[in-house]
């Protein structure tokens, strides 16, 4: 529609120069009046249609064949004072009719192709002949052929102009709908996957429980009591189960079968850091330094999803030998900016490009990776965005965009600023 306001006006303008040439350079008697009456009503619509759009998000299919049909009326009018089908300028109605065959469905293109020819029709049985003075009669022929030059001129050039830009904005669309049915097919894999899960973690529960029952067992047996090196190894069994029933648990909890009834409310800091020292736990051959600047009394929701969308960051980071792993939190504007930096071999060029997209990994693993996929959804979800990127002097940064708005309590992003 915007392409339409503005090819009306350039028609606007264009009939006013060519109706002041004509008339003033010619010498022919035009009926100024009614022409410039069209004018008006022409620059009334474009102000009209304006207004319309402002605060529209979609324009259908009848509002641009209304637009459409408006035009054509306008320039049969404008042709049916200036000599009808005489006037070199009938054949615009083209330039109509090839916008809507590229703006509108078949229906209404053809629609727009029975008026356009029945308004040509019109024109031949009916017309308002153009008064020529004494010396331009005999030269009728020449003039008729030059107008002929000048509207293919402007038809042409219109066309690829107009036709080009359409066709631009046409080509944005189905990009932007093929990225949605990427993104909600994206949606359903992990739905699927979120649904393995938990079904995995109610399947690992039962025999979890009873691996940590048999150790307690075993830990109160006389026979076992003179062996500390056994027992010892017995303590550490027991936290590995109760690690794996805690990450069974936190499976479970993020798909909502377990969660509380409000939020966990903590401040940035605080999270980031207790964040830390559960990594390290998990990775205790690891070397993990962490820094902030973010305001020491921002409050954002304890979300565990985040929690493990950094240890999914932090754990492909360790695992590609890029010790040792840099994790940086800084406010930008309204985000909150979290950089995760190691010293590894980097991205290859080819897994940039395709960068969170579900088993592309350079690990050689089945399944590989889905980690960078599912943080970069997650985050997503909270209206962020993920990028990756090689460091100039080795190694990778992987950082991680968030809007505040999605994670601080309503009023504390404001007082922390």
């Amino acid at each position: 529609m915007l392409q339409l306001i503005q090819l009306r006006w350039l028609a606007v303008f264009g009939q006013l120069l060519t109706i002041s040439i004509v008339h003033l350079g010619f010498g022919i008697t035009l009926p100024l009046g009614t022409m410039a009456l069209v004018l008006v009503v022409l620059v009334l619509l474009n102000l009209v249609s304006h207004l319309w759009l402002r605060g529209r998000a979609e324009v259908s299919s009848s509002a641009l064949f209304l637009a459409l049909t408006f035009d054509v009326a306008a320039l049969t009018v404008q042709l049916y004072l200036s000599g009808g089908p005489t006037n070199p300028f009938i054949s615009l109605y083209l330039l109509q009719v090839t916008l809507a065959a590229v703006l509108l469905d078949v229906r209404r293109a053809w629609a727009l192709v029975g008026i356009t020819s029945a308004c040509v029709l019109g024109l031949t049985l009916h017309y308002r002949p153009l008064e020529l003075p004494s010396h331009l009669a005999d030269d009728l022929f020449r003039l008729h052929l030059q107008g002929l030059l000048v509207c293919f001129i402007l038809d042409a050039a219109l066309l690829v102009v107009f036709v080009t830009r359409i066709n631009g904005n046409l080509r944005a669309r189905d990009a932007n709908l093929a990225h949605m049915r990427q993104q909600a097919a994206e949606a359903d894999h992990i739905v699927r996957m979120g649904l393995l899960a938990s079904g995995a973690a109610h399947e690992l529960g039962t025999p979890l429980s009873t691996v940590s029952v048999i150790l307690g067992d075993w830990r109160r047996m006389e026979a076992l009591r003179s062996m500390p090196d056994l027992l010892q190894e017995i303590d550490e069994m027991q936290v590995a189960v109760e690690r794996c029933k805690a990450i069974v648990s936190g499976i479970l909890l993020s798909a909502g079968e377990a969660r509380g009834e409000a939020p966990t409310l903590t401040l940035a800091n605080t999270f980031l850091r207790e964040l830390v020292e559960d990594w390290r736990i998990t990775r205790p051959a690891a070397t993990l330094t962490w820094d902030s600047s973010l305001d020491r009394n921002l409050e954002i929701i304890a979300d565990r999803a985040l929690k493990q969308v950094l240890f999914n960051v932090l754990d492909n980071a360790y695992e590609s030998s890029g010790l040792p792993i840099r994790l940086s939190a800084y406010r930008q504007e309204a985000n909150m900016v979290l950089e995760v930096s190691d010293n590894g071999p980097g991205f290859a060029p080819d897994m940039l490009d395709e960068f969170g997209k579900p088993y592309r990994s350079s690990k050689g693993r089945t399944g590989g990776g889905l980690g960078l996929f599912l943080v970069v959804n997650v985050v997503r979800k909270l209206g962020g965005t993920v990028t990756a990127s090689n460091r100039a002097g080795g190694g990778a940064t992987v950082t991680l965009t968030l809007p505040l708005a999605a994670l601080a309590i309503e009023g504390s992003a404001d007082h922390a600023a």
